[in-house]
């Protein structure tokens, strides 16, 4: 069973970081991927705010998951870049990050994604854009 087959039978539990950073799929398939996650006390940095690590990770997974909807059950994924711009902070509630593949060719992916406040997709927190070597079989 490959790993999107594992996140429609048993959630976060197919992923141990889902688990260790309470995220849930909300939505994915067709090269998109859509994940939440509740902000938590200890992903807050010393002045209160959503630690940007946080913001990038979530996002990391929701495109990781839209590529993996996209490539062959016996392809893998590897990041090669990320680039993030940080626009708003959080201190608490609910974050969703959408992200989508942008192109995937033989041997790199290109995929997008943005973290928002849930329920306000027009308040962008963070937007990233990243590359992905394609990792195949042999």
């Amino acid at each position: 069973m490959n790993y999107v087959e594992e996140i429609g039978r048993i959630g976060r539990k197919a992923n141990p970081f889902f688990c260790l950073m309470d995220i849930d799929p909300v939505g994915y398939g067709g090269g998109r991927a859509e994940l939440s996650m509740s902000v938590r006390p200890d992903m807050l940095n010393g002045v209160g705010w959503m630690q940007g690590g946080v913001y990038v990770a979530l996002i990391d997974e929701a495109m990781a998951l839209a590529i993996m909807t996209a490539i062959g059950a016996d392809e893998g994924i590897a990041t090669i870049s990320e680039t993030t711009q940080f626009v708003k902070g959080v201190r608490d509630g609910k974050v969703n990050a959408k992200a989508h593949v942008v192109r995937a060719g033989r041997k790199i992916i290109f995929a997008e994604g943005f973290a928002y406040i849930e329920g306000k997709e027009d308040e962008i927190l963070a937007r990233t854009t990243a590359s992905f070597s394609r990792i195949t079989p042999g």
